[in-house]
């Protein structure tokens, strides 16, 4: 499985929040699989020096089709307009036919409370899904 650890593209101030967003992106087919990590690449590398970036991490599960993301922001607002900037813009766009699921979830978090462990993310992640399911 492969991993791409927590870095940290700008400091954090001593205090004050973070915008933290995960995800679980699951592709239709394993056709996907390559793609879907060749884009998931260009994203990381545009999250590394990204105003507003505190910190991201990926999982990529190729044979299951699945990949999680993990980030932290200095406000939502640095988030969406990282989200708004290309490559990032684009590779939404273009991936989203090959989306089966996808599961996004928010929240926030003291800046000391970073990097965010995956167990807590994963955690979060599963609950947005139950509620979406109900």
């Amino acid at each position: 499985m492969p991993t791409l650890p927590w870095v940290t593209p700008n400091p954090t101030p001593p205090h004050g929040q973070a915008f933290v967003m995960a995800s679980r992106f699951e592709v239709r087919t394993l056709k996907d699989v390559p793609r879907f990590f060749l884009k998931s690449l260009a994203a990381w590398k545009q999250v590394r020096s990204a105003p507003g970036a505190f910190g991201a991490s990926l999982i990529a599960q190729p044979a299951k089709r699945v990949f999680f993301t993990l980030s932290a922001w200095e406000s939502r607002d640095a988030l969406y307009a990282y989200a708004r900037t290309e490559p990032h813009r684009g590779i939404m766009t273009g991936l989203r036919a090959t989306m089966r699921t996808a599961t996004l979830t928010f929240w926030e978090v003291p800046v000391e409370g970073l990097p965010i462990s995956w167990d807590e993310a994963k955690r979060r992640i599963a609950e947005e899904a139950r509620k979406d399911q109900s």
